[in-house]
């Protein structure tokens, strides 16, 4: 398939605190619309035909590392759930509960499931979307944030940031079949295509796991100057490298994965870039940027900054559709 034109897409971001989705057009780099979605959207993906896009949506109150969770007020689980929005009403059309406080999540290769992490209780549910229900929850170690499905859709890896985890899913058995150590506080994996290697987001030591995606292990960790604290871990659609946000490093990490070293720090000019995604073309990078409530956007081959876009208030995740 032909990579899309610039022109041809637009960007898609939720925005935790607002509650809102912004919508750019790539054409343009202007925001054309903003619609409300919810409390705490966070994790946002598309359905394989693209018609569709789901958010994480949670009740309950941020809580950052450091932050004393009693303190804090109760969390309204009315609000937790999967926001489903209608690319072409561009409308939210329903909100299916997924289990509590749901952050991440990914979609099976027929689109028909959800495997979602309940950060608050230390979950992975599986949600049937013909039917709107959780046919399963599977335990997982605390604080689990980033879900990913393999390339061929045989397991998920989820990350466990409490015990620097990632718990391994077999799709056929909807079960965890292992789990193996990556370093402190994982946050996402992004899979080489191919289904070899997967690159994961150690945010408290500002380094990057390399796992075997094969073997569920890990081969090596790759170590980014510090101030960086990787969040998004991405992968080229061509699969020669790898690009990882970093947070209050505000950079964008840029690693060969032929030989899995660190090749560049782009600047991204925003506050703690956390969510990321690439234009179909593979030729620029958006990042949502919290604190400072924009959209970054860079072009890979110059290693620059494009623009930033105003968004809504605490940008959080990022995709990309066809228009």
């Amino acid at each position: 398939m032909e990579s899309l034109p610039e022109t041809d897409y637009r960007i898609y971001v939720t925005n935790e605190e607002s509650g809102d989705l912004t919508i750019i057009d790539s054409a343009t780099l202007e925001v054309v619309s903003t619609v409300p979605l919810g409390k705490r959207p966070r994790g946002i993906h598309a359905s394989p035909d693209g018609k569709t896009i789901y958010v994480a949506l949670s009740g309950s109150p941020p809580a950052p590392p450091g932050v004393d969770e009693s303190t804090l007020p109760p969390p309204d689980r009315s609000a937790d759930g999967i926001g489903v929005f209608d690319v072409s009403s561009g409308k939210l059309v329903k909100l299916i509960k997924s289990g509590q406080d749901p952050e991440e999540f990914a979609l099976s290769k027929d689109g028909g499931l959800l495997y979602v992490s309940n950060e608050d209780a230390a979950l992975a549910s599986i949600l049937d979307l013909s039917t709107d229900e959780v046919i399963k929850a599977l335990s997982v170690a605390g604080e689990p944030e980033g879900v990913t499905l393999s390339p061929d859709g045989s397991f998920v890896y989820v990350t466990s940031e409490e015990e620097g985890k990632i718990f391994v899913i077999d799709t056929a058995k909807a079960a965890v079949i292992k789990d193996f150590e990556v370093g402190p506080r994982p946050r996402s994996v992004a899979f080489l295509s191919d289904g070899s290697k997967g690159y994961v987001s150690l945010e408290t030591v500002g380094q990057i796991a390399v796992v075997d995606a094969v073997k569920h292990e890990l081969i090596k960790t790759i170590a980014l100057e510090k101030g960086n604290r990787p969040m998004k871990a991405v992968v080229s659609p061509d699969g020669s490298r790898a690009y990882v946000s970093t947070g209050r490093g505000g950079n964008v990490a840029v690693v060969d994965t032929a030989t899995d070293e660190l090749l560049s720090l782009i600047a991204t000019g925003g506050t703690r870039p956390w969510g990321m995604a690439l234009s179909p073309d593979g030729r620029t990078i958006y990042t949502a940027n919290g604190p400072s409530d924009d959209v970054s956007v860079i072009d890979i081959a110059t290693g620059t900054l494009t623009k930033k876009i105003p968004a809504g208030t605490k940008p959080w995740g990022v995709v990309v559709l066809p228009r």
